[in-house]
């Protein structure tokens, strides 16, 4: 079982390691930034995603003493898979005029 709380400070580190990870790995998987917003929930849900992978695949590691780091490093590989994923299916592409 996963123990997750959920207090101020919890939700204000996953708010800032959601936005630097959002905000890099749009960079790389789409070549352009979502804005802040966008960044946000894609570093977040990708934060989500790359925990829920490292669990599933039994993947573990830790960069020591800097936990924000290593949080960071999963929520921009879990926010990569989703924004290819998304781009796979046209999402992302900015439109010509």
């Amino acid at each position: 079982m996963i123990d997750i709380r959920l207090d101020v400070d919890t939700v204000l580190v996953w708010i800032l390691v959601g936005l630097v990870a959002g905000a890099l790995a749009s960079r790389v998987a789409l070549g352009h930034g979502l804005g802040l917003l966008g960044d946000l929930v894609a570093g977040v849900l990708g934060a989500f995603i790359g925990g829920v992978l490292a669990e599933i695949f039994h993947v573990s590691f830790q960069i020591s003493g800097h936990p924000i780091i290593t949080a960071m490093i999963v929520a921009f590989v879990g926010a990569v898979i989703l924004l290819f994923v998304l781009r796979m299916f046209g999402f992302g592409r900015r439109r010509e005029h």
